[in-house]
């Protein structure tokens, strides 16, 4: 029965990503496509077979190679994916996009996949098997004027077009079709019903999607250590990115668990103000400032929606709705059985303080390096500030969103001082009018607060939440937001027992305490990669490099992240993880200046 059955059959680190900058597909080092929601990143999935092999829906395109070494690759610089397979007689290719074509967006989302014979005769089996809805919808198949149909019993259908003779089995559509060495052929996954393209249209949509993201890649400034990873990382981060809103994901997938065989699944398909700013401050660093424009201006339409209160949701649907109802596919069985599978996110209606100094860090920035603010977007900022003022010693879910009782968390309350602070910095700077001495004094209180409330004297380091005596990841925040010198002696008796407490194989975990739900999940991407920041901020360069490297093997084979890691290493949480990303390029860049700078001391581990 699902829901009972734990096999993986593919691994969540066995997965490379594709996408339109509108949704996003995972390809399996096999070749099969078993996540993608069509045609949005927040629609409902039509591939799903990651979360339930025989429910879920899949598209399946390999060569029949026995026995054949499989190699997965993008194509330098790019979002454009390339599966090899590698046998004694035969050898093939699968070459996987999804066009992105700034002046066709009208042709709506389309799926690539284009084989190819590279030595011998080989054979290749297709079954395109859409489950529509989650899984919810049942569907059937035809073959019309050679081209194949797949219908949903509502909703748009789907068209599978190539030079296959297609056959319909149920709601499936399967083929075969032989190659000879140097051989290709082309199959499209749409729902356009536009005029089909023909083989050297296709090439030329290949080239330009090409030519796109690499054009994009060659604005990035950053020229220092470990390009190729930080690079990766941004392609990632654009992946993420609506073209049409400006909002940024967090991840691209629901359902994939921070715990094995547990209940912590969560959809993160949406917009959290949080994350969003964090990645938009690391596209800046790397020179991308059309990206931060375009957040700000989405931002600021929130901002607007907020009313006069000026109290922001933490997170949003890509558009910027706020219908994110949780819901339970309780007919999914659940990626290695962790069950409920859930789509939407109650967390929506908590209370996160700290969202506010992200958000307001990422507009000063964006000032600073970019565009001036508004007059009208400037009104909104005061009215979220004002509201930060009124709010920031009230207890709150904080960063983890929390399933229980709120807590007055460190976190929450240093972001608070972040978004006041940058506010007055970004009046000066722009000569804007503002209510200068009760910002200055809300600044100064928020300061107080913590260095009196959160520093445990008995412990020797500061807490993570008011009358607590615990730690938590999120406090590596403290210097990377210059409330703390990062060589100050209580900060660096908390970075040591950071590293003693929540430390593991070089991973760090985001707490140790009981959170309200079952399970435990794994160490934390992101919290790594901000140690390894701190680390280098302290000094201590040479332990912060080999840190940095350890971290970075931890990667998949094509360079990318999911959000947790496993004692073995193996990837939990949902994939790819823009907070794992955009940590990593935090830490490059710097750690990459500071290692410029000189010959780090002598460290050994």
């Amino acid at each position: 029965m699902a829901g009972t059955r734990a096999e993986i059959p593919r691994r969540i680190e066995d997965h490379s990503a594709i996408g339109d900058l509108s949704t996003v597909a995972l390809v399996g080092l096999d070749g099969t496509i078993d996540f993608l929601c069509w045609p949005c990143f927040d629609s409902p999935s039509i591939f799903a077979a990651l979360l339930d092999p025989e429910r879920g829906g899949h598209f399946a395109l390999a060569p029949d190679i026995p026995d054949a070494t499989i190699r997965q690759m993008y194509l330098p610089d790019t979002n454009v994916l390339l599966t090899r397979w590698l046998g004694e007689t035969a050898s093939a290719e699968l070459l996987d996009l999804m066009p992105v074509v700034e002046e066709d967006c009208a042709a709506g989302t389309r799926l690539v996949r284009r084989i190819r014979a590279t030595r011998g005769r080989v054979t290749f089996r297709l079954r395109c098997a859409p489950r529509f809805d989650y899984g919810r919808v049942a569907s059937t198949a035809s073959v019309e004027d050679g081209h194949g149909w797949m219908r949903p019993e509502q909703g748009d259908p789907l068209r599978l077009s190539g030079p296959a003779t297609f056959r319909a089995e149920g709601g499936d559509l399967v083929a075969e079709i032989v190659l000879e060495a140097g051989q290709q052929a082309d199959f499209v996954l749409d729902s356009s019903g536009a005029t089909l393209a023909s083989t050297d249209e296709i090439s030329e949509l290949l080239r330009r999607t090409i030519e796109h993201w690499q054009a994009w890649v060659d604005h990035s400034t950053y020229r220092g250590r470990w390009r190729d990873m930080v690079i990766r990382s941004a392609l990632v981060l654009k992946l993420l990115t609506s073209r049409k809103d400006g909002s940024v994901l967090a991840a691209a997938t629901f359902g994939l668990p921070e715990a094995p065989g547990g209940s912590r699944n969560w959809d993160y398909r949406a917009c959290w103000i949080r994350d969003a700013s964090f990645t938009v401050y690391a596209l800046m660093r790397l020179g991308y400032a059309r990206e931060a424009d375009a957040f700000n201006h989405w931002v600021n339409d929130r901002a607007r929606e907020a009313g006069p209160d000026g109290r922001l949701r933490i997170m949003y649907g890509v558009n910027g709705h706020t219908r994110l109802e949780e819901q339970e596919l309780d007919h999914l069985a659940g990626y290695g059985g962790a069950r409920p599978v859930r789509i939407g996110n109650e967390a929506f209606e908590q209370e996160q303080l700290d969202i506010y100094g992200e958000l307001m860090d990422s507009i000063y920035l964006s000032n600073k390096y970019g565009r001036a603010i508004s007059y009208d977007d400037w009104q909104g900022v005061r009215r979220v500030i004002d509201h930060v003022c009124e709010s920031w010693h009230l207890p709150d879910a904080g960063i983890w969103e929390i399933r229980d009782k709120p807590r007055e968390f460190l976190h929450s309350r240093l972001m608070c001082w972040v978004a006041v602070d940058r506010a007055v910095r970004l009046a000066l700077k722009r000569s804007l009018a503002a209510p200068f001495d009760r910002w200055i004094a809300v600044r100064n209180a928020i300061q107080d607060d913590i260095w009196t409330n959160f520093w445990n004297e008995e412990r020797g380091h500061f807490v993570r939440s008011k009358g607590g005596t615990t730690l938590d990841g999120s406090m590596l925040m403290m210097p990377l937001v210059r409330f703390v010198a990062a060589t100050d002696p209580r900060w660096l008796a908390t970075l040591d027992a950071i590293g003693e407490q929540l430390g593991d194989e070089g991973l760090i975990y985001r707490y140790r305490e009981p959170d309200g739900l079952d399970g435990e999940e794994g160490a934390f991407a992101a919290c790594s990669f901000w140690y390894v920041e701190c680390l280098a901020r302290a000094g201590r360069i040479a332990e912060a490099r080999f840190c940095f490297e350890k971290i970075l093997h931890h990667a998949n084979h094509v360079g990318l992240y999911a959000e947790q890691f496993s004692m073995r290493g193996t990837f939990l949480g949902n994939f790819p993880q823009a907070f794992t990303h955009l940590a990593l390029i935090s830490a490059a860049v710097y750690l990459d200046r500071e290692v410029s700078g000189g010959k780090p001391a002598e460290w050994r581990p």
